[in-house]
């Protein structure tokens, strides 16, 4: 498979533990805070802390809360700027060994201090070995759901952030001269002359939409922990099958089901009407009855995010080599969003299987999403598309390109 636009670059996304005191060497009067440099106060939660971090860990761990980085998570955490941004703290506090679990087991003796391990007051050698694996276990999900919160919120333009001052308009469609653009025509009102050159013109429009979508998808699959080593193939296979599916999944809040529109992140709206000129009835209607009983979940964006991913690390794309690697991954981020279901709905037991359950729902939509893309490439030469949206659903653009596809 040739090198594309959608091909993901590799990028090192790990976390920088830099310490502003790395270079000196402490006295016995003053030893420095393995978090941010400052004057420790203790062994805390494992490490050699100061009272500061100490405390920013533990109502961390004990309120469970969820931190955003602006800058990629790659923040420099020193005693000067420790406050700057909370979430490469965190991050730190975990990379530098501070365990969740010694919150809630309280402080670690001293034989252990002295030997600079993350060990617990336990019962015997194999609870103690339990509890280091558990320990070890659910600082890895949390990293996942970090990891993949923030690629979310910071790549998705349909978060309750992004979303919440949103102003509706709707949308302006090239149609012909007898045709309104207002969003409440009739296709019924359309001859069959001019049908399939306003189907073309409503196409382009509606690709116009969504490709800024397609760029952010790329972007979050980027920072899914496990993806960037796959290999290029996979991941183009991935994001191409998967990304219809994922431009669902996050417009599904979008639908309004008052007027029937679904709004885009610029605020432009398109009516079902206009939609089921583009594709047809049915396909439409089973479109509109995914979001409404997939908004009906009541899932926050977080969960929405870790979801996303699952359904990119889809085993069902056809092509892909490595499958070990992929569902490796996909266990992981399931895992992830079983353990956030439970920690934020454990009132509702059936949530987290009827989440489940919209994938291969999903899945039939794809398949029949890929069946009406063989009108574009019929009428390829009718098209002005962007070059974005033509390449993630292989529609040539030019008789080179049609070749390729064929082949």
């Amino acid at each position: 498979m040739t090198t594309s636009m959608l091909s993901p670059t590799s990028q090192n996304n790990s976390f920088e533990a830099a310490d502003s005191n790395s270079g000196n060497t402490p006295s016995k009067s003053f030893v420095v805070c393995k978090v941010c440099g400052d004057k420790a106060s203790g062994y805390h939660y494992g490490v050699t802390s100061c009272e500061g971090c100490k405390g920013f860990f533990r109502r961390s761990i004990q309120k469970q809360i969820e931190y955003k980085c602006l800058r990629d998570g790659k923040c420099l955490v020193i005693r000067l700027n420790r406050n700057r941004c909370q979430y490469c703290r965190f991050k730190k506090c975990i990379a530098v060994g501070m365990s969740r679990d010694s919150v809630r087991y309280g402080r670690v003796p001293k034989r252990s201090r002295e030997k600079g391990d993350d060990n617990r007051v336990t019962t015997s050698e194999a609870d103690q070995s339990a509890n280091v694996k558990l320990d070890t276990m659910q600082i890895s999900m949390y990293e996942i759901i970090s990891a993949i919160s923030q690629a979310h919120h910071n790549h998705c333009a349909y978060t309750d952030e992004h979303t919440q001052n949103l102003m509706r308009k709707p949308a302006i469609f090239k149609l012909e001269p007898e045709y309104s653009s207002s969003p409440d025509y009739s296709p019924s009102s359309i001859t069959a002359d001019s049908l399939e050159q306003q189907k073309i013109n409503m196409w382009q429009r509606f690709a116009d939409f969504i490709t800024p979508s397609i760029s952010r998808v790329v972007e979050f699959a980027k920072r899914i922990p496990g993806f960037l080593e796959l290999s290029q193939d996979d991941q183009l296979i991935l994001i191409k099958s998967g990304f219809f599916e994922i431009w669902i999944v996050h417009i599904s809040k979008m639908v309004n089901l008052v007027d029937n529109t679904l709004t885009f992140s610029d605020g432009s709206y398109i009516t079902r009407q206009q939609m089921e000129l583009m594709f047809d009835y049915e396909f439409v209607s089973s479109i509109f009855n995914f979001m409404l009983s997939f908004n009906n979940l009541h899932l926050n964006d977080t969960e929405i995010g870790l979801f996303s991913a699952l359904v990119l690390l889809s085993l069902e794309r056809f092509g892909i080599s490595d499958i070990k690697a992929i569902h490796r991954i996909q266990e992981s981020i399931a895992e992830a969003l079983r353990l956030q279901i439970i920690r934020h709905h454990s009132n509702d037991t059936q949530l987290h299987p009827n989440v489940m359950m919209k994938l291969p729902e999903l899945v039939q939509l794809g398949i029949k999403h890929a069946e009406h893309l063989s009108w574009f490439r019929a009428n390829w030469t009718k098209l002005k598309l962007p070059p974005l949206f033509a390449e993630i659903f292989d529609i040539p653009k030019s008789e080179d390109e049609l070749l390729l596809v064929a082949q």
